[in-house]
């Protein structure tokens, strides 16, 4: 590589989200999805259950679906679903969004967080 070309690939990777690098693996994360799918579904047809739906969750405001009767502090909490909040949600939801009514305690692996992220990745439009 020319000198020019190793810097120009140097800012791509600084600047790249995690997800643009193709971190995560689709058929683990629909897998392991499935410890997610008992509240939530996903898909073109997916509506909110005991959660809310997750199609098109990356890029939506926090608490914002209309099919879903959020916690006040969900609702209340103004950010975006980047997946960087996806991630440290999550990990420690209520870390996130303390007071959020959802009863998961998180995933302490980041593999495995990756992979439900790309699954998630294929269910945006």
């Amino acid at each position: 590589m020319r000198p020019n070309h190793c810097l120009a690939f140097a800012l791509v990777i600084a600047v790249a989200p995690l997800s643009a690098l193709g971190a995560g693996d689709v058929a683990a994360g629909r897998a392991a999805f499935a410890k997610c799918a008992s509240c939530h579904a996903v898909g073109p047809s997916a509506r909110a259950g005991f959660g809310p739906q997750l199609t098109n969750v990356i890029g939506r405001k926090a608490g914002s679906t209309t099919d879903f009767k959020y916690s006040p502090a969900m609702a209340s909490s103004g950010f975006i679903w980047t997946e960087d909040k996806l991630r440290a949600f999550l990990k420690a939801p209520s870390d996130v969004v303390p007071g959020n009514k959802m009863r998961f305690w998180g995933i302490g692996s980041d593999k495995q967080i990756d992979d439900i992220l790309a699954y998630l990745r294929t269910f945006q439009q």
